[in-house]
């Protein structure tokens, strides 16, 4: 049994893991399979946990459970302790061959265009690491890198102005801003942010970076779409592009075949540049494991020599 001392009290490192189980699912069944337990036991545990810090962290509203303000203060400390446990353990058994989980988050476009060929090297030279891919947000992405949640992230955005993190560049993404080969604008010699007032916009989600950056250019112009559909899937909106729904901003690696076969039609933009820079981060305290290492060089070297065979 691992413990954890703060002032006169006692943690079971146990406790902490059920707590953030039950953060994550608010649903004591589901939490109980999730921990190989017994329901009866994450009662107990978060019962024992709310008696040593003298707060309730949940409320039980009939079949409804919620965090309180207390258990959402504590959420992220709990996530800290739990991620320097987890990597003290990994720095003492690993040595310095990579292994153990490995957690990323990256855009889908990054996953699915970019990453396959770097995913293939890693795994023939680091068979022991299990790679875990998940979203992130821009607005909680210090934290869910501080807590653990996330080792690494791959990142689009033009600065990385956040103290707390660090960051190698990894390269700069053509964006292009599309509609359907017959969209009146497809056919003028140049599109201007204020052509755009009135158009139907194909976007992604308000957290991507490209977004944002299409979103600032908008409002520097004072220029008011007549509609935006957001989108968490590239693909949906590649589909509704080529069926003539609207203009749509995607990364340039994202259409090069729907481009190729005409599916789409890449606008003329005279605005700012839609281009955007995309970085590895990492929070500025974290153990850098041999697994991190490992990612993080094969991403960089990786990403230089696509840009010199460009």
């Amino acid at each position: 049994m691992i413990t954890i001392c703060i002032g006169d009290g006692i943690m079971e490192v146990r406790q902490l893991q059920i707590f953030c189980a039950l953060a994550d699912e608010l649903n004591f069944t589901r939490t109980a399979e999730n921990v190989h337990t017994v329901q009866s036991n994450v009662t107990a545990q978060i019962k024992a946990l709310e008696e040593e810090l003298g707060v309730p962290l949940f409320d039980r509203l009939g079949r409804r459970v919620v965090l309180t303000d207390a258990g959402r203060c504590f959420r992220p400390f709990a996530e800290q302790a739990l991620a320097a446990m987890e990597h003290g353990q990994r720095a003492v058994q690993a040595g310095s061959e990579p292994s153990g989980p490995l957690r990323i988050g990256a855009p889908e476009s990054v996953v699915t265009y970019r990453l396959p060929s770097v995913l293939r090297e890693f795994r023939r030279r680091f068979p022991h690491v299990e790679l875990i891919f998940r979203p992130h947000n821009d607005a909680t992405l210090a934290i869910e890198l501080q807590t653990g949640k996330l080792d690494l992230v791959i990142h689009m955005s033009d600065t990385v102005c956040n103290p707390a993190l660090q960051s190698t560049p990894l390269r700069t993404e053509r964006v292009f801003l599309l509609g359907h080969v017959d969209h009146s604008l497809a056919r003028q010699r140049t599109v201007k942010p204020a052509d755009l007032a009135g158009q139907t916009l194909l976007l992604t989600e308000a957290g991507c970076g490209y977004r944002a950056k299409f979103d600032r250019t908008l409002a520097l112009h004072n220029i008011r779409p007549g509609h935006v559909t957001e989108f968490s899937s590239v693909e949906a909106i590649k589909q509704c592009v080529a069926a003539g729904m609207g203009l749509a901003l995607l990364p340039a690696i994202v259409v090069t075949r729907e481009v190729r076969q005409q599916q789409v039609k890449v606008l003329h933009w005279a605005g700012p540049s839609l281009d955007i820079a995309s970085h590895i981060l990492w929070h500025k305290d974290k153990w850098i494991s041999p697994a991190m290492a490992a990612f993080r060089d094969l991403v960089k070297g990786m990403s230089e020599e696509s840009e010199i065979a460009r």
